[in-house]
């Protein structure tokens, strides 16, 4: 069953004024973060990413030894990122059940949940205090998931650099150094401009 919770134009313009953010620098970010593609799986489930590497990370946080399951266990928990565990999809959430039979909030916090793809164990930069409830309102609307993926823009202290277009910078601190690779700040400024001709 597809979800029909999609951001409607309405949604934009109240998240917009909301967050005191350029509504077309708004869409064009929600066009490059999803690559067109919503925040919600044909299934009705958020979309999700389990990462193994950061499992292994968080387990050790829970006081557990991933090694223990490593050899069990070899597709959710490993040390470094490795993009051929990635199954996609529905199957995402295939893994995340086996991790959460091992520890569930480690699993949870081990998860990138909706159209930002936000780390669970972000969730209290996204101004929710608790892992359930943040993916809890990461399951309840796409305007819920862009406002939990902007309360962490907020809270990073980088929105200003999105409102005075300052692309490079914005990147740079949203994605890292390795923004360069992907072209995330000329393929964010390629849609603004697409945008503001509409």
């Amino acid at each position: 069953m597809k979800n029909t919770n999609k951001l409607s134009e309405s949604d934009f313009e109240e998240i917009a004024q909301e967050y005191n953010i350029n509504a077309t620098i708004l869409k064009a970010l929600c066009q490059v973060e999803t690559g067109g593609k919503g925040g919600f799986l044909d299934n009705g489930r958020a979309s999700i990413l389990f990462e193994g590497h950061i499992f292994w990370r968080e387990l050790k946080r829970q006081g557990i030894n991933p090694e223990l399951y490593a050899e069990e266990y070899s597709n959710i928990v490993y040390p470094t990122w490795d993009r051929s565990k990635y199954s996609g999809g529905t199957a995402e959430y295939l893994r995340l059940s086996t991790a959460l039979s091992i520890n569930r909030i480690a699993a949870l916090r081990s998860t990138s949940w909706g159209m930002f793809q936000i780390m669970g164990f972000n969730h209290p930069l996204c101004d929710e205090p608790t892992i359930d409830r943040f993916v809890e309102r990461m399951n309840e609307s796409e305007a819920s998931q862009l406002r939990l993926s902007l309360n962490y823009i907020k809270n990073a202290g980088i929105m200003p650099l999105l409102n005075n277009h300052k692309w490079a910078d914005f990147a740079l601190l949203y994605n890292g150094v390795s923004y360069k690779q992907n072209k995330y700040d000329e393929r964010l400024c390629d849609a603004y401009e697409k945008l503001s001709k509409k």
